[in-house]
């Protein structure tokens, strides 16, 4: 017969054990609980950066918890609910459960986590620089040895985190995060009530910034740091996250705006023709209007750059015959104009006023090519 005491050995040796297990697997997911009206009336938190990151630690038999600064129920922007991953993450009733019911920053043990990452939206720009508890939990879970990871506009926690020497979490450290260009495009709504632009912010404190092209995918890891650049650099974090759990991400079929990246990226690369043939072999297996509206603001933000100019233009091109889409041929045939190719611009535009005749945007095209 067991000894008691030998017991109560094994007993609290179980229970030790149980919680260093648990430590070692359990990654706290942190989101903006700012959200209101599906980020119409006020901006939350990105569904998708959540539902790929939960879905990659569960695969890779990781625990997850969810926590926000008040707690309680969080609302994400607006999302597409038939996307795979988002489905797949609805149809989880423990994420629905912890999503109704996140637990409070301030009260959180940084010991119970073997990583924090930091769901980006626009949301995460006002309540999560302005909570002290998640900082305070961040610099306790980093000085404990865990990772610390953020997407997106995520990388807002981290800016103001001070280590129990009072150094900034971010000085002297290589980080990415949405960037002032992509601000200037997609952020006009809310970004002049940001406290500051993100990358202004982190420059500011000594981050040494890193940023690919306008929605490309981008991770910058610098030992335990792991942030991405925008919401097509989620699986990349999260895979780092699990990397640097010191496991080996299970191998996994690409979801199609990951695929419609790759694909990108690939084009970019120069492989236009391969591009071309593999959307056209597989169109389904891409998102043929994501490329599209990428050209689209590529262009935008190109301004005098003719190198930018022609790669977006090359989006666009990849795009085209897949997209029933006036404005984007009449967005390719300006880009075309701006490269002088009036030639090329003038056909785009007459194939407009083909298909919608009287259309004013075309009329005042063909005018300025022909002018």
């Amino acid at each position: 017969m067991r000894h008691p005491l030998a017991s109560c050995l094994l007993v609290a040796t179980l229970c030790l054990s149980s919680t260093l297990v648990s430590a070692a697997e359990t990654v706290l997911i942190v989101l903006s609980g700012e959200g209101r009206d599906a980020g119409k009336t006020r901006p939350g938190y990105e569904f998708d950066e959540l539902s790929q990151a939960w879905l990659i630690f569960k695969a890779n038999g990781l625990a997850v918890e969810v926590a926000s600064p008040q707690g309680g129920a969080v609302e994400a922007d607006r999302y597409d609910a038939n996307e795979p991953f988002n489905a797949a993450l609805l149809a989880d009733t423990d994420a629905m459960r912890q999503l109704a019911d996140t637990r409070r920053t301030d009260a959180l043990d940084a010991n119970d986590y073997a990583a924090i990452y930091v769901v980006g939206g626009k949301g995460a720009m006002f309540d999560l620089p302005r909570d002290t508890a998640l900082q305070q939990l961040i610099a306790r879970a980093w000085e404990a040895g865990a990772l610390i990871a953020a997407v997106c506009h995520g990388p807002a926690a981290l800016v103001d985190v001070r280590l129990a020497d009072g150094a900034l979490l971010v000085a002297g450290r290589r980080m990415t995060g949405f960037s002032n260009e992509e601000e200037a495009i997609f952020g006009k709504k809310w970004a002049s009530d940001f406290p500051w632009q993100l990358e202004d912010a982190a420059a500011a404190r000594g981050a040494i910034w890193d940023e690919a092209p306008l929605m490309m995918p981008k991770l910058v890891v610098d030992g335990r740091l792991i942030t991405g650049q925008n919401p097509y650099s989620t699986t990349a974090v999260a895979e780092a996250i699990v990397r640097g759990l010191g496991r080996a991400p299970v191998a996994r079929t690409l979801w199609r705006d990951e695929a419609t990246m790759a694909l990108v990226e690939q084009l970019r690369d120069g492989d236009v023709g391969s591009a071309h043939a593999a959307l056209a072999q597989s169109p389904t297996h891409y998102h043929a209007d994501l490329i599209g509206i990428l050209g689209y603001y590529l262009a935008q933000a190109a301004g005098d750059d003719a190198v930018a100019l022609r790669a977006a233009l090359q989006t666009m091109q990849l795009a085209l015959p897949h997209m029933d889409e006036p404005r984007l041929k009449l967005a390719a045939a300006d880009a075309h104009l701006r490269l002088s190719e009036r030639a090329e611009a003038r056909a785009l535009v007459l194939q407009v006023l083909e298909a919608t005749p009287g259309m004013e945007q075309a009329e005042a095209l063909l005018q300025r090519i022909d002018g």
